[in-house]
């Protein structure tokens, strides 16, 4: 998957020569600048709506414009993932697997629509599969009013090295009296490699600084 231009700016691993001290590795970095290519990305996009609507879909920069980049390149889910005038909205949006650790975190920004009706979004992983069951809750944004951009991050609460998901759930109890228009946007994943991982990249790196200076 191609890094959007608005994060390739971070570092997305580093080893610091004095203490081999290692730096945040990036797991994944996603701007949805095009949120119908993130099957082909490997991410799941499943709406589990007892009588299911739309999906995630991209942005409506009418409503709202993206946290970054272009004004409409974020996710965006809605009321309509029913096609019910009442009952549960559950909309899924999930990572590819990725490698995730103890230090990891989720971060995004997160944006509701508002208009009095409540909206919330479940940030939840798994390390088992991408059926719902196997997710657990690690954090959560919501409201009924539209306070612009407001970033969140969680720990990704593993205890070691787990080839992992994330989803991104867009969760409403009763389309007759709560959800509207919720977005997110700037989604980024990290963990810090393991220590003998660090040790060897830097080891590594000295051997090529010494190999260096004996050839120069």
């Amino acid at each position: 998957m191609e890094v959007p231009l608005r994060f390739k700016q971070l570092s997305v691993a580093a080893v610091l020569c004095g203490g081999f001290a290692a730096q945040a590795q990036v797991a994944l970095a996603e701007g949805f600048d095009n949120v119908a290519g993130l099957s082909g990305a490997g991410w799941s996009i499943v709406n589990t709506s007892p009588l299911p609507g739309t999906t995630w879909f991209q942005g409506n920069s009418g409503i709202f414009s993206a946290a970054s980049g272009a004004a409409s390149s974020y996710a965006a889910a809605n009321f309509l993932g029913t096609t019910a005038s009442s009952g549960p909205v559950s909309n899924w949006l999930i990572t590819p697997q990725l490698m995730l650790d103890a230090t990891s975190t989720v971060s995004l920004a997160a944006r509701a629509g508002g208009d009095g009706f409540l909206d919330l979004l479940e940030v939840l992983i798994s390390t088992t599969g991408t059926a719902p069951g196997n997710f657990s809750l690690i954090g959560s944004y919501s409201s009924s009013t539209d306070n612009g951009w407001v970033n969140r991050s969680f720990g990704a609460t593993l205890t070691s090295a787990t080839l992992s998901y994330v989803a991104f759930r867009y969760a409403v109890t009763d389309v007759a009296t709560a959800g509207n228009y919720l977005g997110i946007d700037n989604v980024l994943i990290t963990a810090v490699p393991e220590p003998t991982t660090t040790l060897l990249l830097g080891l590594g790196l000295a051997g090529l600084l010494a190999y260096r200076r004996v050839s120069a």
